[in-house]
């Protein structure tokens, strides 16, 4: 049986996660030769602003500080995703490995949110949540379809062409 979380025990952990993901992104990002993985890359970045902004506003602790402070601060590079990509930056196939971490790492959000969203009785905190667990599947498959067009693979808009064809 799973871990019951208060709410403000719940908002600490997705706090640091979605700022733990937007790190992870930015980098990702940056060190991406490909223009069309590093706009997916920098688009999750932004995105994870905007759930990491929707839980910081519920959240009722003060160890993150203000919030645009806690987003500039130095990511945490002993969270093992940060790690594997800063591994990954040495590889020839970097990009292939972030989008490989990314979709590990969205899958277990999506599975932890899913997980937490049950015990929370804050009907606009469990909103938010069940937002971020849809918005959080949308990565996934943004990811799934960018890491078939890097491994040149048939990606989802090509199916629908050889399927009617």
């Amino acid at each position: 049986m799973g871990k019951e979380y208060t709410i403000q025990e719940a908002l600490k952990l997705a706090i640091q996660a979605e700022k733990d993901s937007m790190d992870f992104y930015r980098k990702a990002a940056s060190v991406t030769r490909n223009e069309r993985a590093r706009k997916v890359f920098e688009l999750l970045a932004n995105e994870e602003v905007g759930h990491l902004k929707s839980f910081f506003d519920h959240y009722k602790g003060k160890e993150f500080g203000d919030l645009a402070a806690f987003m500039e601060s130095p990511p945490n590079k002993k969270n093992a995703t940060y790690q594997a990509l800063e591994k990954a930056i040495d590889e020839e196939t970097h990009e292939q490995k972030a989008l490989e971490i990314a979709l590990k790492e969205e899958k277990a959000c999506i599975e932890q949110y899913t997980l937490m969203v049950k015990d929370i009785i804050d009907p606009l905190v469990r909103g938010i949540f069940e937002k971020v667990v849809k918005e959080t599947q949308g990565h996934y498959d943004m990811i799934e379809d960018e890491y078939m067009h890097v491994m040149t693979m048939v990606n989802k808009s090509d199916q629908d062409i050889y399927v009617r064809e």
